[in-house]
């Protein structure tokens, strides 16, 4: 069995236990709305006015004007994300990051020794209560699919187990919106051929479903038959490191894409320096309203973990894709492959160096000290205030 274990609202749930004042009332954490600040995350409490990540923080002041808006401090979530791994840790090693606040656990081998997968998701989430005062939602099934699915339905402080005997009844009445990949223009495409739910899907004949959706609606009949068979890849063994996030709303925003995409690299390196891998190749990763998904890539000369030199990377790929315009997005992720081991060889920067330090090497060894000292005070102190801003201020410009 398959675990996926979710953390309700992560950032701010994290700010909240800091600061037990602010329970039950409307937090975000996000930029401010006078530098043009986004949402990375929204309480439940202020998910009740509409409020939600992406959007526009003086968008969600207009909505909430009590809001209260936290700056986030990446090192305090990553360190919080280390300690909750380090809960999954004791009853399984095939844990899969999905990012700083979700993971999946292969148990299969565990049972053994910690009972049945129900329990061991029970015992987890009790943890992660007991120790950093956090709720986790847990979804419990035969793949990571249904996993998944499972672990949203009953969000905030979710539990739900899916029995294989069980997987058809339980995916059957959900709608096809829930299926993986379908967005709002897929669902009106499947709405209009009257498959509302996933057993309207399953039931469809097969032609058809190739004949008006092609390839992909094949994919769609196997997930709506439940069949996943996917591994859980541990970091250790995965052979790339990647973060995506999909909107609530499609974003054709500029500023807004490039300051999630900059949380998202930041996630990645910080996850990269915890394994101890470098990576050369950094890709970017868009998929638009109408579901068409692109992906572009560079190699860097010299593979490295930095968050500068693997996000002024993607924010290149990505102004080039901006130059062109973009319609509407609806996912956007960055990730980087092509991994060594060991120390990092000296990259030197791709784009211009800061106008301050002549010197490229000069440059790249700072930019491997603000990574090396964040670490540093995360690992050793987890609660203090070193973090990039930028993915959840200001934007940077376009870089040249």
């Amino acid at each position: 069995m398959i675990i996926h274990a979710d953390m309700d609202a992560f950032f701010a749930s994290v700010e909240i236990r800091e600061q037990p004042a602010l329970r039950g009332r409307p937090v975000v954490v996000g930029g401010q709305a006078e530098s043009r600040g986004v949402v990375a995350a929204a309480s439940y409490a202020a998910r009740q006015y509409g409020i939600r990540s992406a959007m526009p923080t003086a968008t969600a002041l207009k909505r909430c004007p009590e809001l209260i808006v936290l700056p986030g401090r990446m090192a305090l979530y990553s360190e919080v994300s280390r300690q909750i791994q380090a809960i999954f840790a004791r009853y399984t090693p095939l844990i899969e990051p999905l990012s700083l606040d979700e993971a999946f656990l292969d148990v299969n081998a565990s049972t053994t020794l910690f009972g049945p997968a129900p329990q061991i998701a029970r015992e987890i989430k009790q943890a992660v209560l007991d120790e950093l005062q956090l709720v986790v939602s847990m979804g419990v099934a035969p793949n990571k699919f249904i996993a998944k699915i499972a672990s949203d339905l009953q969000k905030p402080n979710g539990f739900v187990v899916v029995k294989t005997a069980n997987v058809q009844t339980f995916l059957d009445p959900l709608p096809v919106s829930r299926l993986w990949g379908v967005g709002k223009i897929t669902e009106k495409k499947l709405h209009a051929q009257r498959i509302h739910s996933i057993a309207d899907l399953r039931h469809a004949p097969e032609q058809f479903i190739r004949q008006h959706f092609g390839q992909y609606g094949e994919q769609l009949r196997q997930l709506a038959q439940g069949h996943d068979p996917r591994a859980v890849i541990t970091e250790r063994d995965a052979k790339s490191i990647s973060h995506e996030t999909t909107f609530a709303q499609d974003i054709n925003d500029v500023e807004i894409l490039r300051s999630v995409l900059s949380n998202l690299t930041e996630q990645v390196a910080w996850r990269m320096r915890r394994q101890n891998v470098q990576g050369r190749t950094v890709q970017l990763k868009l998929r638009f309203d109408d579901f068409h998904t692109i992906t572009r890539a560079h190699s860097l000369s010299a593979t490295t973990y930095h968050t500068r030199d693997l996000w002024r990377t993607v924010l290149q790929l990505l102004n080039k894709e901006i130059t062109s315009g973009l319609p509407p997005i609806r996912l956007i992720g960055m990730g980087v492959g092509g991994f060594d081991t060991g120390e990092p060889h000296a990259q030197l920067s791709l784009f211009d160096v800061p106008h301050d330090s002549p010197d490229p090497a000069h440059a790249h060894s700072e930019a491997g000290n603000i990574d090396k000292i964040t670490d540093d005070i995360n690992r050793r102190f987890g609660n203090k205030l070193l973090s990039r801003a930028r993915g959840l201020r200001r934007p940077l410009p376009p870089t040249n």
